[in-house]
């Protein structure tokens, strides 16, 4: 199917379509609320809530298969009737509903619950606000307009952490003023949640008469070939609260490490607008290999790491990672995925939200025993998903495509 170019792609602010920088908008008040919390929620759940690290690696595990078990369902829905605003509003509406748990509770079955429960909101609303993005970005500028709505995205989580900062800088590393810190967190959320309800929708192609496992069938071998290497490379994919507690162990104090939370995301944020352009460019999967051997580094790094001045380069050299892997990666499947975008950004999101689960476990089992060997093993998957990605090159096509296309 040829792939129609948006007819009011040429009303661009900053080179993209203006619902771009919308959806970004949006995101961003997401971000600043949910990074306010995510930044000091590692430090809180261990320190003040008095929770190990082992249970902090089944919280985080089960939190980023959370975050990702429903895109499937969401996608494949999002597909099916042709809608991607309801969908994307139900999301960004339940994670801001699970933050009032925060609220209400401080324990560590509390806390436990609403890490959990406020990704399936993420979990529901990405694969339809992708899709979405996809269907107002210009083929030739699509690396560049996800760069640049990540961009935007994260730029919420810089103000995020350095909001957390200034609280426990102003107010004290207190349980109470953790509590003030989730009250002022509830606002930007709704606020984003609004935004979104006056934003016109870019509805995609029905397809009514696919169930979900039709709809996987008709998956290009491409992205499927391409699953394999995301799923190696995923293996290794620790939680970002490994990172907090790597730095905290070297000796950052709780309110710098709000501040090493922002310089990761600032770096995020300038990165990403150029590794789109790159991606365009030179093609996205050669951008996506980089960014498993930046991961590679950055895992090694930390590995063997001593001091703050180390640990601060590789939490930029984190954010340019983290640019790569969720913006290009998105790119690159509503490349080859043009039909059932949402459904395949859906298939991504979910299959590496399962593997999230054993990585993050057993992150957590050898952070126990030596922090060293949980980086080490995520530096070797890395290494492995460059040389899958290489072999299977799922950006070539093999033979002609034989996909037969179902009734409408």
């Amino acid at each position: 199917m040829q792939e129609q170019i948006p007819p009011d792609s040429a009303d661009r602010n900053f080179s993209v379509h203006p619902d771009v920088l919308k959806l970004g908008l949006v995101s961003f008040m997401t971000d600043l609320s949910s990074e306010m919390i995510f930044s000091v929620f590692a430090i809180f759940f261990t320190t003040i809530a008095g929770a190990s690290a082992a249970l902090l690696g089944v919280v985080e595990g089960l939190s980023d298969f959370s975050a990702s078990s429903l895109d499937y369902l969401a996608g494949w829905l999002s597909d099916r009737t042709g809608k991607r605003k309801v969908f994307a509003m139900a999301g960004y509406g339940f994670s801001t509903l699970a933050k009032i748990i925060l609220l209400l509770t401080s324990s560590v079955v509390g806390l436990g619950a609403f890490r959990i429960i406020e990704r399936l909101g993420k979990s529901f609303r990405s694969a339809p606000r992708d899709a979405w993005l996809s269907a107002v970005s210009d083929k030739d500028i699509r690396g560049y307009s996800f760069g640049v709505h990540k961009a935007l995205d994260k730029s919420g989580a810089i103000f995020g952490p350095l909001f957390a900062y200034g609280l426990l800088w102003w107010l004290g590393n207190r349980a109470s003023t953790f509590r003030t810190l989730f009250w002022v967190a509830l606002f930007p959320a709704v606020l984003s949640v609004a935004l979104l309800s006056f934003i016109k929708e870019k509805p995609g192609v029905q397809h009514k008469r696919e169930n979900m496992f039709r709809t996987w069938k008709i998956l290009s071998p491409e992205f499927k070939r391409y699953l394999v290497a995301a799923g190696i490379f995923s293996l290794g994919y620790f939680s970002f609260g490994f990172l907090l507690l790597r730095a905290h162990g070297v000796g950052f104090a709780v309110d710098d490490i709000a501040l090493l939370f922002a310089l990761f995301n600032a770096a995020l944020v300038v990165s990403a607008p150029v590794v789109g352009k790159l991606g365009d460019r030179f093609g996205r999967v050669r951008i996506i290999v980089l960014g498993y051997l930046v991961y590679f580094l950055m895992s090694a790094g930390f590995a063997f790491a001593t001091t703050k001045w180390e640990v601060i380069v590789l939490f930029v050299v984190y954010g340019v990672f983290y640019s790569i892997d969720e913006a290009q990666s998105k790119a690159f499947i509503a490349d080859i995925e043009t039909d059932r975008r949402a459904s395949a950004i859906g298939v991504y999101n979910f299959l590496t939200g399962i593997i999230y689960v054993p990585a993050s476990l057993i992150a957590g089992a050898l952070w126990t025993m030596h922090p060293v060997g949980a980086f080490l093993l995520a530096a070797f998957l890395a290494l492995a998903a460059i040389v899958a990605i290489l072999i299977l090159r799922p950006d070539r096509r093999r033979g002609p495509d034989t996909r037969a296309a179902p009734p409408q």
